[in-house]
């Protein structure tokens, strides 16, 4: 970047005068909170954390900031797992945790317009309440911010049927790195008005800008659905069901993939959850498909599932367990959202988030366990299997971090040159960041580089927003 300047009196001192003194800290238990988020186990604490309300506070912030060349980055709930929010080169960090407020819920137009530290979940519930969805819902969910999810484009279990994030974002209010503040679009369901700056936003990873408004698109909220989990005996053969499913006509609401070893971890009774019997486990068992479908008539549902469970027999399945109320459907869903934190606990604090076309699954899954053993690794494999969403939780001895790690990094070339030999990509929903930037070169080539540096470099001309993040 630019030549940079560090913090000094002065900068908070004019930090303090935008957002008030109780908003500009930089103590060190402080820093140190906001120095890491949930990947791996890194540390980058900033000079200092500010916690604007408003865009007009944070295009003050900015101009500062842009003159002088002091280092910003952005940060929602801090969930992320790729080091989007970590403060790799000091600077102030800007967190959106106080513009938490939904703004409007537009029943007429199918609409919501709220502010980006509004939590994912609290959003779903509020429009939930006028009988709309809002689909996009990442295990994270109770806890994750809609600013953050929009910067990397999150999805979620629904994202097989409903799509992600930017399916339904319409428009942006936002504050460019010099302090300009524009809306990016229009609160319309068209718009071929110039460049979709909307979309080059979404999923940038605040490295182009900070998110302020967020117009939403809703839908109505489905009345009925059903749920089912499906055990097999062969990690292999649930991958190929994945997508024999889709083969067959039907498009699931949710199509999730667990295999034996994250549901022994999840499971253990070490590991609290609400029910850790909710899903059986026997010796023959190596992964579960968690199905759902869901609309609004209930008996069209019923005869999808019956097919849906007869077409499974076809691939070395268990018995087919119905969830059969609201609370078993509610256990099965809370055991699934807490894999990713049960195997973290356990030791398996590298997570990779690979996609490959559904029917490459198999392949990848088989190929994983080949390079575990190949690189003396041990991993356990997760996550959207209706959209080829392959989540890669690793665990190496005495290996806590992936991040310039010789032996892991010549590991995870390894992996994600099997994900683009069966073309795939190295990012599906968790960024590119800071851990992911070294592999880059796999799947993009200089011309891809030229063109996203020549963006940012319009964006932000002195490189102060989230540098050193997607690429160098």
């Amino acid at each position: 970047m630019t030549e940079r300047t560090y913090v000094t009196e002065q900068h908070l001192s004019r930090f303090k005068t935008i957002i008030g003194d109780a908003y500009v800290l930089y103590d060190e238990d402080t820093r140190t909170h906001y120095g890491h988020d949930e990947t791996e186990a890194l540390s980058f604490p900033p000079e200092a954390v500010l916690k604007p309300r408003t865009a007009f506070e944070i295009s003050e912030i900015l101009k500062i900031c842009n003159k002088d060349h002091i280092p910003v980055t952005p940060r929602g709930a801090g969930t992320g797992l790729s080091g989007g929010a970590l403060p790799c080169l000091g600077g102030i960090l800007i967190s959106t945790e106080r513009m938490n407020s939904i703004l409007q819920i537009d029943e007429q137009n199918l609409q919501v317009i709220t502010e980006p530290g509004v939590i994912t979940e609290v959003l779903q519930d509020a429009v939930k309440s006028k009988g709309l969805f809002y689909p996009p819902d990442p295990a994270s969910r109770g806890y994750c911010s809609i600013g953050g999810n929009i910067a990397e484009n999150s999805g979620g279990p629904k994202a097989v049927k409903y799509g992600v994030v930017k399916d339904y974002v319409l428009n942006l209010e936002v504050v460019l790195p010099g302090g300009v503040i524009i809306w990016t679009g229009a609160n319309v369901l068209k718009n071929v008005t110039g460049y979709d700056l909307t979309q080059l936003i979404i999923g940038s990873e605040g490295t182009l800008a900070i998110i302020t408004k967020i117009v939403l698109k809703l839908i109505p909220f489905p009345k009925y659905d059903l749920l089912m989990l499906v055990p097999f005996h062969s990690l292999e053969k649930a991958g190929e069901a994945v997508s024999a499913i889709f083969k067959a006509g039907f498009t699931p609401s949710a199509l999730e993939l667990i295999e034996i070893d994250a549901l022994r971890i999840v499971s253990d009774p070490e590991f609290r959850t609400a029910n850790n019997t909710a899903i059986p486990l026997t010796e023959e068992t190596k992964a579960h498909l968690i199905i759902e479908v869901d609309g609004n008539h209930q008996e069209t549902l019923m005869t999808e599932m019956e097919a849906i469970s007869e077409l499974l027999t076809h691939y070395d399945c268990g018995e087919i367990y119905f969830a059969e109320d609201e609370q078993q459907k509610a256990t099965l869903w809370a055991l699934r959202r807490k894999v990713a934190e049960a195997v973290k606990l356990k030791g398996y604090t590298i997570e990779e988030d690979t996609v490959v076309p559904r029917a490459a699954l198999p392949a990848l899954i088989k190929g994983v366990k080949v390079l575990g053993e190949q690189y003396g690794f041990h991993a356990v494999c997760y996550g959207h299997a209706g959209d080829g969403n392959l989540h890669i939780r690793i665990k190496k001895e005495g290996t806590a971090n992936s991040r310039e790690d010789p032996e892991m990094v010549k590991s995870l070339r390894a992996l994600f040159k099997l994900v683009k030999d069966l073309e795939g990509t190295i990012s599906a929903e968790h960024g590119i960041g800071l851990v992911q930037k070294g592999y880059m070169d796999i799947v993009m080539n200089d011309t891809h580089f030229q063109l996203m540096r020549g963006i940012k470099k319009v964006f932000d001309p002195h490189n102060i927003l989230n540098a050193g993040k997607i690429f160098d």
